[in-house]
Parts: structure tokens; C-alpha cells; sequence
């Protein structure tokens, strides 16, 4: 096991950020190389108390020499995003110098511009600089796991329709309730390594990357970071590990991913219809028809015509909604997974900023 540093200059004197990076070498060249990384939004950290118990049990299996493929694992993929404070609040999803958010313009490059992502960093800011170290670290693997969770959710993922139904095998592992299918058209991190390897050879875009596996996982909700939870998770993708080839040993057979499985134009965004405080009707993991009350926004307290409801506009689970309590006009409430397309228009790419 290695364990170094990456040291990304600040955009001021004095400053610099440090990014740890733990990885095992493994002892057969053809075995999946993998690469997962956590708390890309730095508020994000069931994926970091993830990684430290996975980092557990590998440095156990890295004794036992029984590691195949080569592993890297940034627990904490954000220094700058976790320095970010104000009024003693954690300021992890946007760059505040920038207002841009961690997860999103990465370079879309084809594989052969890897090596060239470190080329002339100097023009580069301190974000970019970190954006561009994290995707070349993902290039140089075969499944990438990017770590995120959402604000009040279930397990679920989002996954390129190529890397589709292959994956289904993470998605039982993690015991995930749902699987949002994306169209690779945005330029978040783990869209960004399947648009690589997507464009490997020029002029030639692949539509199906067998054995290959770039995902976004939701690791339900930012308040979820628990001990045991966080071991399960860990005991998830070890699992999904062994079954990959890339850890020797015996492990469970995986039962068959049973959750909902649906494009992105199928997720009904729920959102206010006024600004005002939020009464939940329904809770995360329930199931709606079409007309269901799952919320209330208190628009104008006290008066007659002060309450609007929200309904549900299609059957679905609802799988995501906001732990705030305060909306402002066309804020997110939840988002609903459904069997038909939503209504509403959506522009290509992920489902929020």
C-alpha cells in the first residue's frame, strides 16, 4: 500500500490544499483496476465514513495478498470545498470564488488526452487544477465509484445507460432502491470518465463499455453517516469487488436488483409552486398515485387562501426530498421515479445545478 499526497497551489499566496491518496498495487495486470473517490462535495460524507472502513478491510487484504487489480481510493476528494465556512456553515456543493459547482466542468476529453490533463497547470485555478488531477486518477481504471449522498434519500445511483444492465450487479451490492438511468450529456465527474472512454479511439464513439463502470452513488442522505450503516456500505463494495475479479476470495452471491430502474426524463421534479414553509405529506421510500398530496407550502400564514398544495402528477416512489423546511418559488421538494416520462421539460444533462 502507498499512501501520498497531491498538493494543489492555492489562488492566493500562502495557500495550498492537500489531497491524500491510498493505493494498493495489484498482482495480476488483467485483473479491473478500480478507482473510488468521496465527498467530491465536501458536505457529502457517508462516502467518506465509507471509505474509511473499505480502507480497512483492504489494507487486511493487502496483507493477505489478495488484491488483483490495482485500487485507489481518495476518501476526501475536496479539500477546498471542506474550507469552505460561512456563518459555521459547511459550504461543500459550489466553489464560492467561482460559484461553480465541484461536480460539474470537467473536461470532456477523449482517453487519449489523459496524459495532457496535467500539461501547463499554472493556467489552471485551484479547482480546476483538482478537477483535473481527480479525472486523470479515474482514467487510469476500469470502475470508477464516485462517492456522493443526497439531502434526504434513498440508495439509489445514477448510471450511464452503457455501463446498463452490467451494473445492476453494484446496484444489488449496495442494496440500492433505485437506478436512474443518464444520458451522458453533462459534464459531471463520473459523465466526464465515461465520455473518454466513450470517445477512446477517434472519430468513433462507443455506445456499450463492457467491463468498464463509471456511476454516481447516492449514499441516501447528508445525515446518514453512521457507523453501522457506513460498514454495511463498505461490506457492499467489497462485495461488488470480489464479484469483479478484483479481490481474491470467497463471497455472496449477489440476489438480482430488484429496485426501480428509469431514465431521467422519467423523474418527476417535484418543486414549489410558492415561497413558504414546507409540510411534508409523504416521506422517502413511500409510494404515490397520481393526484396524492405530498406537501404543503404555508405561503401566507394566518390567511384563508395562505396554504398551496402540491400533488403527485404521476404514479412513483418518491426517492429524494429536501430536509430544509423553508422553499423559495420553484425550489426542489422530491424527486419521484415514475414509469412514464415526466410532463415537464427537462434539458439534457443532470437533474439539478
Amino acid at each position: 500500500m502507498e499512501i501520498s499526497e497531491i498538493i494543489i497551489a492555492g489562488d492566493t499566496p500562502g495557500v495550498e490544499w492537500r489531497l491524500p491518496v491510498f493505493r494498493f498495487k495489484g498482482r495480476r495486470p488483467e485483473a479491473p483496476r478500480v478507482y473510488i473517490q468521496a465527498a467530491l462535495h465536501a458536505n457529502e460524507l457517508p462516502g467518506t465514513a465509507l471509505s474509511h472502513f473499505l480502507l480497512e478491510k483492504l489494507r487486511q487484504a493487502n496483507a493477505d495478498g489478495v488484491i488483483l487489480g490495482d485500487i485507489t481510493v481518495v476518501p476526501q476528494a475536496n479539500p477546498i470545498g471542506s474550507a469552505q465556512s460561512h456563518f459555521g456553515e459547511l459550504q461543500g456543493r459550489f466553489d464560492l470564488g467561482s460559484r461553480t459547482n465541484f461536480n460539474r466542468d470537467f473536461p470532456l476529453i477523449s482517453l487519449g488526452g489523459r496524459d495532457n490533463l496535467l500539461d501547463d497547470l499554472d493556467r489552471h485555478s485551484a479547482m480546476d487544477r483538482l478537477k483535473r488531477h481527480l479525472l486523470r486518477m479515474a482514467l487510469g481504471a476500469d470502475l470508477v465509484l464516485d462517492l456522493h449522498c443526497d439531502d434526504e434519500g434513498m440508495q439509489y445511483a445514477y448510471i450511464d445507460e452503457a455501463f446498463w444492465p452490467e451494473a445492476a450487479d453494484l446496484a444489488a451490492a449496495l442494496d440500492m432502491k433505485a437506478v436512474f438511468l443518464s444520458d451522458g450529456e453533462s459534464s459531471a465527474f463520473e459523465e466526464a470518465v465515461g465520455h473518454a472512454w466513450k470517445n477512446e479511439t477517434e472519430g468513433r464513439k462507443k455506445t456499450a463499455l463492457p467491463g468498464r463502470l463509471s456511476v454516481t452513488v447516492e449514499l441516501r442522505g447528508t445525515r446518514d453517516v453512521y457507523p453501522e450503516t457506513a460498514r454495511k456500505d463498505a461490506e457492499g463494495v467489497w462485495q461488488f469487488l470480489l464479484g469483479r475479479g478484483v479481490i481474491a476470495g470467497p463471497h455472496t452471491d449477489l440476489p438480482t436488483f430488484a429496485g426501480k430502474v428509469v431514465p431521467l426524463d422519467n423523474i418527476e421534479m417535484i418543486r414549489a409552486p410558492e415561497a413558504g414553509a414546507i409540510l411534508f405529506h409523504r416521506d422517502i421510500g413511500e409510494s404515490v398515485k397520481a393526484g396524492d398530496l405530498v406537501a404543503t407550502i404555508i405561503a401566507r400564514p394566518g390567511m384563508p387562501d395562505g396554504a398551496v398544495e402540491v400533488r403527485a402528477p404521476q404514479d412513483g416512489l418518491i426517492v429524494t426530498r429536501v430536509s430544509t423546511r423553508f422553499a423559495r418559488r420553484r425550489s426542489d421538494l422530491m424527486k419521484i421515479a415514475c414509469a412514464q416520462p415526466s410532463g415537464a421539460v427537462r434539458k439534457p444533462g443532470t437533474l439539478e445545478a
